[in-house]
């Protein structure tokens, strides 16, 4: 109550001054409450915004680390299907070349290992800065985790007696 409505309602015998006192404090006290649930109702978003950004901190965080996770399970997969499967006995004299990123590199092979790699029936993968040899279908799991390690792979040649350059003879020193 305003105090010239308060002086009114006095002169007027309405009211004494204990009532008017107790009107004011009761007043001022649900003024005060007001304002205090205000400043509590503010940092109770405040809280909640900045608990709702840190789960949002965090749900994003963890799907990082398990991509990492994935992705170092993967490369550990593919190591071990080449560790396993490697041809190891591959040493010759025919040297055959191929390209790694627009760098040719060369490796010697006998010539079986070469014939095989030729058809189609093994491939060259790159595990760190080696190159390995592994069965063509060893190279197609790795391609489905991982294009980028297989570093040659030839199309299977299936043989057949119907070969039409069969009656041909191919030159001893002619290397593809």
């Amino acid at each position: 109550m305003s105090n010239s409505l308060l002086d009114q309602l006095k002169k007027s015998g309405l009211v004494d001054e204990k009532k008017a006192n107790k009107a004011q404090k009761a007043k001022q006290k649900q003024a005060k409450k007001q304002r205090q649930n205000r400043v509590v109702d503010e940092s109770k978003l405040l809280l909640q915004r900045q608990q709702a950004e840190k789960v949002k901190r965090d749900r994003a965080l963890n799907l990082q680390r398990k991509n990492e996770a994935d992705k170092k399970a993967i490369q550990a997969q593919i190591k071990q299907l080449i560790e396993l499967n490697q041809i190891t006995d591959y040493d010759g004299d025919i040297a055959y070349n191929f390209t790694d990123k627009k760098i040719i590199k060369s490796i010697h092979l006998s010539e079986q290992v070469h014939k095989q790699l030729s058809q189609g029936r093994l491939a060259i993968v790159k595990l760190g800065d080696h190159y390995k040899l592994v069965p063509t279908a060893v190279a197609a799991k790795i391609a489905q985790r991982d294009e980028t390690i297989i570093i040659q792979r030839n199309r299977l040649q299936q043989e057949s007696g119907d070969d039409d350059y069969a009656d041909y003879k191919v030159p001893d020193d002619l290397m593809w």
